[in-house]
């Protein structure tokens, strides 16, 4: 049977999130060239990290010598990053801003900006005055407090159907489809960012965390399960009804995650993905503001934009990230 470990999670998350920095390429740049970017599946991929999210979480969870062991690892992996973006932008966007220093640092945006960013509610205070026509600083923050929400039900749900429950399966397909009656009825009234927080996004984490408690089943009938699941998201799709599609993506990511050998050492030379992920809205918007994708060729800005958000996320694990690991 497939060892655990030897798996493409690095592969996967740098894909998803190149396929988000793709799809907010052609929304954030203005470029009627690159508009057709705006196609990329951003929700999939979304939905895609937080599958990966249930598997690694839960599995973090049970090789963890503690609960005070465990928070303090989620902790440290996502906390020191996040609130190095958020301060970060407060300091270097008063330079695309449009009041002056002095008028910048002495709105009360600013302030309101890093204290609710701070606290994962970046939804409170989105803006900095003056900055990108004070639309959103990074909108890639709204799963970052669904992570965090993650992190911390995962104890709870251990604690009710942990490895040894024997209702366990049953118990966590019942918690599936009572998330999907939130996501789908909060779709159905147009509601969508209601619909995609908690308890809503748990339709995509749940199938993680049951293909990690069943991994030795999934592992043999992977092949049957992933052409089960290719032609379950087509069906889901054509009804426009999110009722398997959930679970079945989960089941499709952790295929690839557990297929193609040769990417195993993808991640030899570090995990950039966090740093990519969480860098990069505010690196198009600046483009953006700059008149970079009007004044120049827009495919090699956007080549060029792809690169500094990679040497970003890059810096970010080697100089800061790798720091508190």
């Amino acid at each position: 049977m497939q060892a655990l470990t030897k798996n493409n999670f690095d592969f996967i998350r740098v894909l998803l999130a190149f396929i988000v920095f793709v799809g907010h390429l052609g929304a954030l740049s203005a470029s009627p060239d690159l508009k057709i970017l705006e196609n990329s599946p951003i929700e999939i991929a979304v939905f895609g990290f937080f599958v990966v999210s249930g598997f690694l979480i839960a599995r973090s969870y049970e090789r963890s010598s503690s609960l005070k062991s465990y928070i303090k690892k989620r902790i440290r992996r996502i906390v020191p990053a996040y609130l190095l973006v958020v301060f970060l932008c407060a300091v270097l966007l008063s330079l695309v801003s449009s009041y002056t220093f002095k008028e910048y640092f002495s709105n009360i945006q600013v302030y309101k900006y890093l204290f609710w960013n701070s606290i994962f509610l970046n939804f409170k205070a989105p803006w900095l005055p003056g900055v990108f026509g004070n639309q959103a600083v990074n909108g890639a923050l709204w799963t970052l407090k669904i992570e965090m929400c993650y992190y911390f039900s995962v104890p709870l749900l251990f604690l009710l159907f942990g490895k040894n429950n024997k209702y366990r399966n049953i118990s966590l397909i019942m918690i599936y489809f009572l998330s999907l009656i939130y996501l789908n009825y909060f779709e159905s009234l147009n509601k969508i960012s209601v619909a995609k927080q908690l308890p809503g996004t748990l339709s995509y984490f749940i199938p993680g965390m049951l293909i990690y408690f069943n991994f030795d089943q999934f592992i043999k009938h992977k092949h049957t399960l992933f052409i089960i699941a290719i032609l379950t998201v087509w069906i889901d799709l054509i009804f426009n009804i999110k009722l398997f599609s959930p679970m079945m993506i989960g089941i499709i990511v952790l295929y690839i995650a557990y297929s193609f050998k040769f990417l195993n050492n993808f991640g030899k030379y570090g995990d950039f993905t966090y740093g990519i992920y969480i860098f990069h809205f505010p690196i198009i918007r600046t483009f953006t503001t700059l008149g970079l994708f009007r004044d120049y060729n827009p495919y090699l800005m956007a080549v060029v934009c792809m690169l500094t958000v990679i040497a970003v996320g890059i810096s970010s694990w080697h100089f800061y990230e790798k720091k508190f690991l």
